[in-house]
């Protein structure tokens, strides 16, 4: 037999239950399509992690203690805290090591004319800020190293909370109220948006010298003093990182007075951060891998089991079909092409749901 006939005869014995081999074709829709979203959500998760992390800045190294980004307050002896002051003696003492900038983060309601916003990130940072961390200034200035030093109170306004308060006008020279304290604005970052959950757009930049004196509760001010959880080190792009690593480290014993073997901190590159993100991931992705494959084998299994109905309900119609002529091989083939048909319609269907589902995430997520 023609396998164009073959074809036209088992499309026609689908379509005469068309509500069975819709249902038949469901798992294999759902594994398809299951198959397809678990890879577009890994790419994504990977693509989005990379994006994220070389958003904080480029050639940057994060210097931590051991426990990781915790709190100021963590760790178990004082010379394991970092603080303002390592990380100005970092910048003068490590060869290799361009630019350095920590920060401070509170959060405080600020105030202009009638409009109130609360719980604002309040960041107290250092003037290489904007260039370590890739955060450039659109309008004004950022603040220099003798505001810092005199802990003058100077503000730069994130570009949302710019156009939030501000509108159109122009937010230079103006002053607002920051918890109780009035500030002068003399600057606006450029529009950055979210990078790692962290919306820069809607943050306030000041001295950090100005955050440890007026927002930190004075309850703590006295324990934790000028103590910060991490410090940004940019590295000269012409030498190696790990050199430089190798450096940081002696600077970190030297200073805090401990042994090499058992320094309480962590230096990190980019790459690090990323590979510790994607393992986090791995298991995540492993599961949907086995659901997907569960999904497939199930879709498979349940075509396989309605053939074999379909051929005992269809007795009648193989004796006539034998009676005219038909082999054995020509009826065998028939019922492997319906096998066929209904796993590449399945098939269709999911790869198009898939990209669909996948398509419709990545937007949610973005």
């Amino acid at each position: 037999m023609k396998p164009f006939k073959v074809l036209q005869i088992a499309w026609r014995g689908l379509t005469k239950n068309k509500l069975r081999s819709l249902l038949t074709m469901l798992g294999v829709i759902i594994g398809v399509s299951a198959v397809i979203i678990m890879v577009s959500i890994s790419a994504g998760t990977e693509a989005t992690i990379s994006e994220q992390i070389n958003g904080l800045g480029a050639n940057l190294l994060f210097i931590s203690q051991s426990g990781g980004f915790g709190g100021v307050g963590g760790g178990n002896s004082n010379t394991q805290f970092l603080s303002y002051e390592d990380m100005l003696a970092l910048e003068e003492d490590v060869k290799g090591v361009v630019g350095v900038s920590t920060e401070r983060n509170s959060f405080q309601t600020i105030k202009f004319n009638n409009i109130i916003l609360d719980e604002i990130e309040i960041v107290g940072t250092t003037t290489d800020f904007p260039s370590v961390r890739e955060v450039p200034v659109d309008e004004g200035r950022f603040f220099t190293q003798q505001e810092i030093d005199r802990k003058t109170k100077v503000i730069v306004l994130g570009y949302g909370l710019a156009i939030e308060l501000f509108g159109e006008s122009d937010p230079i020279g103006q002053t607002i109220t920051v918890g109780t304290t009035k500030m002068a604005i003399i600057g606006v970052m450029e529009e950055k948006g979210s990078v790692s959950g962290v919306d820069y757009d809607y943050r306030l930049y000041m001295p950090i010298t100005v955050v440890f004196q007026k927002f930190t509760p004075s309850q703590f001010a006295r324990i934790i003093g000028d103590r910060v959880n991490v410090i940004y080190a940019q590295v000269n792009p012409e030498l190696e990182i790990e050199d430089v690593i190798f450096q940081v480290q002696l600077f970190l014993s030297k200073e805090k007075d401990v042994a090499l073997e058992e320094l309480p901190y962590v230096v990190q590159t980019q790459q690090d951060i990323i590979s510790t993100q994607e393992a986090t991931t791995a298991a995540f992705r492993s599961l949907l891998a086995w659901v997907a494959a569960v999904s497939l084998l199930v879709g498979g299994i349940g075509i396989m089991n309605i053939m074999l109905v379909s051929v005992t309900e269809r007795t009648r119609e193989i004796g006539i079909r034998q009676s005219v002529g038909a082999t054995p091989n020509d009826i065998r083939w028939q019922f492997l092409t319906e096998a066929l048909v209904l796993s590449l319609v399945g098939g269709t269907i999911g790869i198009i749901v898939g990209i669909g589902g996948g398509g419709c995430l990545d937007i949610l997520v973005k």
